[in-house]
């Protein structure tokens, strides 16, 4: 089932968020220019509203796709997508999570790097 949303973590990158602009032109279409809004950059990609949080969780940038119109049906199709393209650690969902699955449920995810992929625990909330 197609997500409503997509929403990854990128693993800080020496480079910055340059390459992630340019994957997301490939994939999705050419990018606005980029606004800041507090602590947030955000965009338009291909018609999708995109949003960059840089350090979102310690080291971690978030990038916030809202809409259910992109190449991905989830996050882990769009995680995938992102390893491939930038060669940096990337972490998601499982698949969409709701308050209602408790804490437990909230800390695991999927890591996607040069090991391959797998489920890992990762407490973003301590």
């Amino acid at each position: 089932m197609r997500q409503p949303d997509i929403e990854i973590y990128l693993k800080e990158a020496k480079s910055g968020h340059e390459h992630v602009v340019e994957w997301l032109s490939k994939a999705l279409g050419p990018c606005t220019p980029w606004v800041k809004k507090g602590q947030v950059w955000k965009c338009t990609a291909g018609g999708i509203p995109v949003t960059w949080m840089p350090n979102a969780v310690g080291k971690w940038n978030s990038l916030y796709l809202d809409s259910d119109q992109t190449p991905w049906d989830d996050d882990i199709a769009c995680a995938q997508a992102a390893f491939k393209a930038l060669n940096v650690e990337v972490r998601c969902a499982p698949g969409t999570w709701e308050e209602e699955q408790g804490e437990a449920d909230a800390d695991r995810w999927i890591r996607i790097s040069e090991d391959g992929q797998e489920e890992i625990t990762w407490k973003t909330n301590s």
